[in-house]
Order: structure tokens, then sequence, then C-alpha cells
């Protein structure tokens, strides 16, 4: 499983696998044939509030990360989230597109580190984290 990050206005290629977008809203003057979008998980970009903290503070980086992993530990997040996880495991590419001009700053960069494994899931306790375990366990029981 390979997981990439792309501006959503750059041209699809081929080797993109499964597109997905990770932004609340749709890109500016983008049509949906020129995005080529498979899926759009609209519950896992971050909230309006937060993604307009983090435009007038871009230098907050790290502060924008810990606050968008915590908006991703909540209850509408988690079907989203289990759907990327399994879109990253059933496919050999998945591609995250996102909007913002920040290519290497953004949640698109979060998630993907996410799903690699690369951080600590949003929550490690609690019935959210209990039943993503349970269903992770029976998907890998199933293969």
């Amino acid at each position: 499983m390979t997981v990439e990050i792309k501006r959503v206005y750059d041209v699809p290629a081929a080797t993109d696998g499964v597109r997905v977008l990770v932004d609340r809203l749709w890109p500016r003057a983008l049509s949906k044939e020129r995005a080529r979008v498979d899926e759009w998980l609209r519950d896992l970009a971050p909230s309006d509030e937060l993604r307009r903290w983090y435009h007038a503070r871009p230098s907050q980086w790290a502060a924008f990360r810990a606050k968008y992993l915590k908006e991703l530990a909540q209850p509408q997040a988690h079907s989203a989230l289990e759907k990327i996880y399994q879109l990253a495991h059933k496919r050999k590419r998945v591609t995250l597109l996102f909007a913002s001009k920040n290519q290497s700053q953004n949640n698109a960069t979060v998630l993907k580190e996410l799903v690699e494994g690369l951080r600590k899931p949003p929550s490690g306790t609690g019935p959210v984290a209990d039943h993503t375990f349970r269903a992770r366990k029976a998907a890998a029981r199933r293969r």
C-alpha cells in the first residue's frame, strides 16, 4: 500500500490509484471531470473554524496538527477515517487530494502519516477506538 498526497489542481495521472479528496469544500474553478475524484471524504477535513485559524497563522503548524488530530478523534470523523483505512489496505495506491497551496503542511500530510502508521491513531482509548480495533481485527481474520 502506498499513500501519496497531491494538489487536486495537478493533472491526474494513471499512477494515482484511488483519488480521494480530503477537503470540506469543493476546489474553486475545478470541474468534477477534470478533478477525477473517486471519493470525497468531507468529514476528514479540518473544521471550518480550524481551517480559518490555521490560514491566519501558518507558522502554527504544530498546533494545527494537534488540533486536527483531536478533531479526527471525534465520532463524526470515525466512519470517514475507517473508509480511508479500508481504501489504503485494499488498493496498491491511494492519493489524498487537497486544494491548499502549501504542499508540505496541510491536512492531507497529517492524514498520510496517520494512515501509514507514522502517528498514533487519534484516540487510543474509548468506545470509538475499541470499535475500530475490533473492526480491523475482524477484517484481518477474513484475509
